[in-house]
């Protein structure tokens, strides 16, 4: 039992995963409270997680592959709350479709287990089949619309992925090789002893690791996959794509790098290498995002970009050692969270929307403000905090993960990383610019917003601005979470 205990918040999505099933083919009159027993299963994975918290933490489970300490429970809460926010941004967008609505929050609920497990895995192998988990029913869902853009979508989305899959699993192997272990930890150890006289095979394993989590981060040169898929997708799985799967890539990566890949000769390699890839993905992801007039489209460049942010703390970490190693990692985790709230409230909004206007295009959201004043306030309030503006959580994201660099010595990759923030704001700010000051058209009629939309990107945008007047209890949790991943020098 205590084995069951211990993967109680994923067994929780999974349990409620298996209850749709029985209600989709058993009673499917009653297919209306499918979405509930979907929240009801989060509600009882958040609740699961508390327990842990106040009865303590177990490092060593199942032999040391999963640790279930606080850095994964700050990533349970996260998903459990992403995935709600899904859930109730999904309802009106399934019943129109009309089809397959068990089958759909199976596979969002699935791929949250996924997400958990990868979380808190300290294993290669477990590490290797939690991705698999959770990425496999994103493909199916990123081919999951009608048209013949989703369907591409979803192709493109599993060729890739398949891809990067297979980097990722040859990096691994090679990393066991050097070792002789999949444990991270003792990876960690073995790499600190031994592993100078072998620095050339562990920067090409760790070349490829880059490689194969580089496209779940949607960093460049691994974002190829991103613009398509997320103008393909349906915008519910694209909010989840954009921050879902982000958020568990930065995680499995930031607890790699810290517990088996941190001794000082090799973190002083990839330094440069993090910091560099970080530049480009700002530059090019904001740069592309300038052109782009679908504006799902323009927020999958965004996500590119805001990678790029993300990865400026992880290159504090390689770089900086000691200190930066927890103030980068804090900063990381804050900005994910940010980057959740922020993302998540943005695409509902939009989801709302586009779906009574029956188009993405940035032109056709001229004057919002008129058809909807309640979504346009909220969609320019988030579109505020991705620019990195107050009074918004996005301003306390960037503030950190810019002083995690300045502290690391890396003053040249804020300054680039504060011009690309400038960059940024000319395109989120043209948007809100249409909403507030265009004209709609003279047949344009007024777009609603149905309960669950509005309490999913309410909550959403209050998280956004609550972050920014109190942004120390978020910033206190990514401390503790990080403080428990003690780097090996």
């Amino acid at each position: 039992m205590n084995s069951l205990d211990v993967v109680g918040p994923q067994l929780a999505v999974l349990i409620a995963a298996g209850i749709i099933v029985v209600i989709d083919a058993v009673v499917p009159h009653q297919r209306r409270l499918i979405p509930y027993v979907a929240l009801a299963g989060l509600a009882a994975s958040a609740l699961w997680t508390v327990s842990w918290v106040s009865r303590g933490y177990e490092d060593d489970i199942f032999g040391g592959t999963l640790a279930l300490d606080e850095y994964a429970a700050f990533f349970y809460f996260l998903f459990a709350g992403i995935t709600a926010t899904i859930v109730l941004a999904s309802i009106d967008w399934v019943e129109r479709e009309g089809r397959r609505q068990g089958e759909y929050y199976v596979l969002v609920l699935t791929a949250c287990s996924g997400l958990m497990f990868l979380a808190a895995a300290r294993d290669l192998i477990t590490i290797f089949l939690a991705l698999e988990l959770s990425s496999i029913p994103q493909y199916i869902l990123a081919g999951w619309g009608k048209d013949e853009k989703s369907s591409e979508a979803g192709l493109k989305y599993l060729l890739l992925g398949a891809i990067a899959s297979s980097l990722l699993l040859y990096g691994m192997a090679l990393l066991y090789g050097l070792t002789g272990t999949t444990l991270l930890t003792e990876i960690g150890s073995e790499v600190a002893a031994n592993g100078a006289d072998n620095r050339s095979l562990l920067i090409v394993a760790t070349t490829l690791l880059i490689a194969g989590f580089g496209f779940k981060m949607a960093i460049v040169p691994f974002q190829m996959w991103v613009p398509d898929v997320y103008q393909g997708a349906p915008t519910p799985v694209t909010a989840f794509l954009s921050v879902g799967s982000k958020a568990a890539a930065f995680a499995v990566v930031t607890r790699i790098f810290f517990e088996a890949l941190s001794p000082e000769f090799l973190s002083n390699d990839w330094s440069m290498v993090f910091a560099v890839i970080a530049a480009v993905s700002m530059i090019i992801g904001n740069i592309m995002a300038i052109v782009q007039t679908d504006i799902k489209r323009m927020l999958g460049y965004s996500s590119i970009a805001q990678a790029g942010n993300i990865l400026v703390g992880l290159a504090a970490v390689s770089a900086g050692g000691g200190d930066a190693f927890k103030l980068g990692g804090s900063g990381v985790l804050f900005f994910l969270a940010a980057y959740a709230f922020t993302n998540l409230g943005a695409f509902v909004a939009i989801i709302a929307i586009s779906q009574q206007i029956n188009s993405d295009r940035i032109k056709d959201y001229a004057g919002m403000w008129k058809r909807s004043p309640f979504l346009a306030v909220m969609l320019a309030f988030c579109l505020v905090s991705l620019t990195g503006i107050p009074p918004t959580a996005g301003f306390w994201a960037k503030i950190f993960i810019f002083n995690a660099a300045i502290r690391a010595d890396l003053a040249w990759l804020v300054i680039i990383g504060v011009a690309n923030s400038a960059v940024s704001a000319f395109y989120y700010l043209s948007v809100v610019k249409q909403m507030f000051l265009g004209e709609p058209a003279e047949d344009a009629a007024r777009v609603s917003t149905s309960p669950s939309i509005a309490l999913a990107v309410g909550a959403a945008s209050i998280g956004v601005l609550v972050f920014f007047v109190i942004p120390m209890p978020l910033l206190s949790a990514a401390e503790s979470a990080i403080q428990g991943l003690v780097p090996l020098t």
